[in-house]
């Protein structure tokens, strides 16, 4: 196996499941050689509310992938998601030193745009350069080496809460782990499941968690929008649980397994069996009435991302439809839903430009962790987050502990 220094870790941090995806960086891509996922119970809505069970969660995680991939994992991609995230645009002017842009003038029209008030319990997250306009000449993306006197820098900027950022590199460092950088959920899906065409024509990235439901919409290469939805697949099993009298781990099985957003689909004589709570006798139901609780809650989740779309102004951009993906995108009839709601062609995003494990995380689940490792291999961020240092023998003996209280 090779040295660490070759791999890249994906670590999504999500309400319902923790998933870690170890990347081999080959010149020719990216092989998958390890994944591991634990179920979450530490955050609530993409936000940590329990340190304890999140770093327990992360460990098991950890620990999985390490097992398949034969590696040790010391630093990690995390994502970052919950409704405290805002995109916002902003627009930078500088005036170029000399006859030709160089990297510093970039550098100086982006730290131009940047510079607008943000709150103090708020951090940026990410820059991301929209495109750059040399002497009114527009739509330019890499103005290195172009000649002009005037540069003008669009940039999209994401801020999120610091506290919810810094539980997040919290429970990854009392893992033993580092964080080489944090990346908004859905931008690090959009490595995994969108191409280039798709992205220059303009298209609307939906990603359908769990506690959350994202938006990125891209247009000309370029994020021009991102919102976060606290809404997600956990509404749905909630709801069930609340409309079907069952508990909230049966109504969760209950979705995964006979769920559906279509009730036009559903045949008449079709039952499911439902688990009473507290000891009652299981009750036999028609599936249509499963059909007709899930039906308007999703509805409702892309009605709400739809309106987010048209209060940006950004109807006109989405051209070539839009692409669901996340846990929640499984859901049977999601698609024909979403079609209806949104009235553009749409599809559900996998993972796709990787090799090795492909069959095991071919699945819109994990577009997030596989997204994180391909980000990480395009931009290898030098910064590493790191609140509370932790040396590898305390890492081994707390991983001994936890070893000694399971087999006890």
């Amino acid at each position: 196996m090779p040295g660490n220094e070759e791999l890249i870790v994906g670590l999504d941090i999500g309400t319902t499941k923790i998933c870690a995806v170890v990347g081999e960086v080959n010149p020719d891509g990216i092989d998958i050689v390890g994944i591991g996922t634990h179920s979450s119970v530490g955050l609530r809505k993409g936000v940590v509310v329990n340190i304890e069970s999140t770093v327990d969660s992360i460990n098991r995680a950890i620990e999985e992938a390490e097992l398949m991939g034969g590696c040790e994992i010391t630093s990690v991609y995390a994502g970052i998601a919950g409704g405290h995230i805002k995109g916002f645009n902003s627009h930078g002017i500088v005036a170029v030193k000399g006859n030709e842009i160089t990297q510093k003038d970039i550098d100086r029209v982006i730290d131009a745009a940047r510079a607008v008030a943000i709150p103090p319990d708020r951090e940026v997250i990410h820059v991301l350069p929209q495109e750059f306009i040399v002497d009114d000449q527009d739509g330019i993306q890499d103005p290195r080496g172009m000649a002009g006197v005037r540069l003008e820098a669009k940039i999209h900027i994401v801020t999120g809460a610091v506290t919810s950022a810094h539980n997040i590199i919290k429970c990854a460092n009392r893992a033993g782990l580092d964080v080489c950088d944090i990346v908004l959920q859905s931008l690090a899906s959009s490595e995994a499941v969108l191409n280039n065409e798709e992205k220059d024509l303009g298209v609307a990235l939906v990603d359908f968690g769990g506690g959350t439901t994202d938006l990125a919409i891209f247009r000309g290469k370029s994020i021009k929008h991102t919102s976060v939805l606290a809404l997600g697949g956990n509404n749905l099993t909630k709801d069930i649980s609340v409309g079907l009298r069952t508990p909230i781990g049966e109504a969760e099985k209950i979705k995964i397994k006979y769920g559906t957003c279509l009730t036009s689909g559903i045949g008449k004589d079709e039952t499911i069996e439902v688990p009473g709570v507290g000891g009652r006798k299981p009750r036999t139901l028609s599936r249509q009435i499963l059909g007709e609780i899930l039906e308007p809650r999703v509805e409702e989740i892309f009605t709400l991302i739809n309106r987010e779309i048209y209060r940006a102004g950004m109807e006109e951009a989405v051209t070539s439809g839009v692409v669901l993906t996340g846990g929640s995108s499984l859901l049977d009839g999601v698609v024909d839903v979403a079609e209806s709601v949104f009235n553009l062609p749409t599809r559900i995003g996998k993972p796709m430009g990787i090799r090795g494990l492909v069959d095991v995380v071919n699945n819109p689940m994990y577009a997030t962790a596989v997204g994180l490792v391909l980000y990480g291999a395009r931009f290898q961020a030098k910064k590493k987050f790191r609140i509370r240092d932790r040396n590898i023998f305390n890492r081994v003996m707390a991983r001994m502990k936890r070893w000694f209280k399971d087999i006890i």
